[in-house]
């Protein structure tokens, strides 16, 4: 079996978000994908296996399998592509946890399609804002992670959470966000999952589901330009439908390797 490192949200090596990708040349349960994600120790590690013109796509991270995952999802389209498997002008259909996902090739660019992920006002429990030593200007709550806006980018980029303190609120994780001060960008996040084994997420495109939605009725702009604030960092661009949220990110390989056992 065939397995891959990509860097995501990035055009350089050793920045954006590094999934590995894993290319099954027959079904493997789930014991068997999680021991090789907890080897592989990254955010997400993606198993794809091909159903005819589709593909079944899982991720998992060194802990559990999560429902929905953008940057991995992008890294699997990108290797789909590059070593040709699909036609580099032909969209990708995956089937996933969160039903049918989509990547449609932009020229240097690679575009989900992805559900969107609304939240709503919600009260945080205590150790929430505790954990993460900060104010808000508002919370909510998706069905995945707890969304919270604080008054400056300086402040995102500054937080230094209480990690085993921020593992007791019960989420997926935790996106932190505000508005930008740079012509760059629309707005700021960081994302932290230390429930699910991961302290910070370097990017997470699953996060701007919930992000995109939001910014869009503050600042009433459907297309938004995207930063996250992690030591990597990554650059998303973001149209917001209907019901669906498109998230855009260039990917680049960095290793190729086969798995043994």
């Amino acid at each position: 079996m065939r397995l891959y490192g990509v860097d995501a949200f990035t055009e350089a090596p050793f920045r954006g978000n590094p999934a590995a990708v894993c290319i099954l040349k027959s079904p493997r349960n789930e014991r068997w994908m999680q021991d090789i994600a907890a080897e592989m120790n990254l955010s997400e590690t993606a198993f794809l296996s091909r159903k005819g013109e589709r593909y079944s796509l899982r991720w998992f991270t060194p802990e559990i399998e999560v429902d929905l995952c953008g940057h991995a999802t992008l890294a699997s389209a990108h290797i789909l592509w590059e070593i040709g498997e699909i036609g580099k002008e032909r969209a990708i259909y995956f089937d996933t946890k969160s039903g049918e996902l989509v990547a449609h090739p932009k020229g240097e660019w690679i575009e989900l399609d992805f559900p969107a992920e609304p939240e709503a006002e919600a009260s945080p429990p205590d150790i929430l804002l505790k954990s993460l030593n900060t104010e808000a200007l508002y919370v909510g709550k998706n069905r995945f992670d707890w969304l919270i806006e604080v008054d400056s980018e300086q402040r995102v980029k500054s937080m230094a959470p209480d990690f085993e303190l921020l593992k007791k609120v019960p989420s997926r994780g935790v996106i932190v966000t505000s508005r930008s001060n740079s012509d760059d960008y629309d707005f700021v996040s960081r994302f932290f999952a230390p429930g699910a084994g991961i302290n910070e997420d370097p990017v997470t495109g699953s996060a701007h589901s919930c992000l995109g939605p939001y910014w869009q009725k503050r600042l009433g702009k459907d297309e938004l330009l995207a930063y996250q604030a992690s030591k990597r960092g990554g650059f998303l661009k973001i149209r917001v439908g209907r019901d669906r949220v498109y998230i855009s990110g260039k990917a680049v390989t960095v290793w190729k390797g086969e798995v043994c056992i």
